[in-house]
């Protein structure tokens, strides 16, 4: 579940991050439009956790879209870490996937 709220305050942080400093008309919408969608499947994937796989491809896109869509400085370095960043928190597994799903019973 860390992983998932960590998901969550990337998106937030994405979203604020777009309106934060100057960001060429697309790499706002995208940036935005990213962070909205990164903490909405977050929050899904706490209770669906295969959903968490969606924001593989959310963060892939802020990576990419960082070079694509032109860029200032800030953005590309805040978009390229924050790509990253939420890649590696989706393909995290939950901590209640690794724990048994009911306790060992003592006979």
């Amino acid at each position: 579940m860390a992983a998932r709220t960590l998901n969550i305050l990337l998106g937030i942080w994405l979203f604020i991050s777009a309106f934060a400093w100057t960001h060429p008309p697309a790499q706002r919408a995208s940036t935005w439009i990213c962070g909205v969608l990164c903490v909405i499947i977050a929050l899904v994937a706490t209770r669906v956790a295969a959903v968490r796989f969606l924001n593989v491809v959310v963060g892939a896109w802020v990576f990419v879209s960082a070079f694509v869509l032109g860029h200032g400085s800030a953005t590309l370095w805040n978009n390229v870490l924050v790509g990253i960043a939420i890649v590696l928190l989706a393909v995290t597994p939950s901590e209640r996937l690794n724990m048994p799903a009911t306790p060992p019973r003592t006979v």
